[in-house]
């Protein structure tokens, strides 16, 4: 029986699963499918205007084999131009069924390419991946934990000299520059020294740290295994700062050009600055700094008379040795008569006989510097 090629091409053109029936096969022994399929639609689509077969396997004889790829087929220039519309509805039909069976195949019910089984192994899979990372870092963390000490470092590699700051803290260039007509310039500096004294208010430290005995060291030793922790510290009050405790003049005298600076040393858990009951102090005076190749300037002049609290600008024993983030003695220096409208270095150092004086490679050991300029013209 004889059937026309449109409507084989009819037949060829049906759904199939959800994809595209694009070839055509007849059931012939000895032959694989795809050998079948090529060479049937090559006939089919180049040599034949009519398709035979037998009226009885018409329904086994008209076969679709269901595709995403058009790459089977190969019609020859002559049969695309008998029938140029259907192959190009077989081209949109077929790009269209890609991307529908890569993101749901109903045939072998795949999701984006992976079936229920397969996405279920792999999210299985980086769950128990993750959930191990997440616990041996959590393992991890805990080991070194233990190692730790909450009252001081488990480590620790103590400097020869300790370091010295001031206060207010001055910008990168270690510059303390104001006008006393101009209030803003020096208020912000009065209230960071407010700031930075309150946690040394009488009635914090009464609270909080001990009375303890002047000119010797406040030692807080372990008992073998049984730790002495949290350890103590002595009250360190703010009026032992007298003029530049911020009490009697709320400005520490920047307003009047006598300016307070606050001068403390570096924590070093565990350090005893003084020996033989000798306590070490604070000295400040003109920083030498270079005008030429070979030629150095000091402004010992320039300086004037210098006030120092506690008196001498002593660090009492009784502060050491230190045991951690405690209240730390201070000392403060009043310039009294600091020349006016002119650059003014100034290095301030600590003085003991435990204490080797800091290197000229460190300029922050043992020692700072700054500058200090006061200016009295609008």
């Amino acid at each position: 029986m004889m059937f026309p090629l449109q409507q084989v091409m009819q037949r060829l053109l049906q759904p199939c699963g959800g994809a595209t029936c694009i070839s055509i096969m007849h059931q012939l022994p000895q032959q694989t499918h795809s050998d079948q399929s090529e060479s049937r639609v090559n006939i089919v689509l180049v040599e034949a205007e009519e398709v035979e077969v037998e009226p009885a396997r018409v329904p086994d004889s008209i076969l679709c084999l269901c595709t995403t790829s058009l790459s089977v087929i190969h019609p020859s220039p002559a049969a695309q131009a008998r029938a140029p519309h259907l192959y190009e509805k077989m081209a949109k039909d077929a790009e269209k069924g890609e991307w529908k069976d890569f993101i749901w195949n109903p045939r072998t019910r795949e999701f984006l390419g992976r079936t229920a089984s397969s996405w279920g192994l792999i999210i299985l899979f980086y769950v128990v991946f993750y959930i191990f990372l997440a616990g041996l870092f959590a393992l991890t963390m805990y080991v070194m934990l233990q190692t730790l000490d909450d009252h001081k470092p488990t480590w620790q590699d103590r400097l020869a000299t300790p370091g010295m700051v001031i206060r207010p803290k001055a910008d990168e260039t270690f510059e303390i520059v104001y006008n006393i007509q101009n209030t803003e310039s020096w208020d912000l500096y009065a209230q960071a020294l407010d700031k930075f004294l309150s946690p040394y208010n009488n009635s914090i430290q009464a609270q909080k740290n001990d009375e303890c005995t002047p000119d010797q060291y406040f030692v807080q030793e372990d008992s073998g295994d049984v730790k002495n922790n949290p350890k103590r510290s002595c009250q360190f009050n703010r009026t032992i700062l007298e003029d530049c405790s911020g009490i009697g003049d709320r400005y520490y005298g920047y307003q009047d050009g006598k300016p307070c600076i606050i001068i403390k040393l570096n924590r070093v858990i565990g350090m005893r600055p003084g020996s033989n009951g000798e306590a070490p102090y604070v000295t400040c005076g003109a920083r030498p700094y270079k005008v030429g190749k070979d030629e150095w300037r000091e402004d010992s002049e320039k300086i004037g008379q210098l006030m120092y609290f506690p008196p001498n600008g002593t660090f009492n024993l009784m502060y050491y040795p230190y045991y951690g983030k405690k209240a730390q003695p201070l000392v403060a220096v009043k310039f009294l008569n600091i020349t006016t409208n002119q650059d003014v270095n100034v290095e301030c150092k600590i003085n003991s006989n435990s204490i080797p004086e800091g290197s000229e490679r460190d300029k922050f050991a043992g020692r700072v510097s700054f500058k200090l300029r006061i200016n009295t013209n609008n």
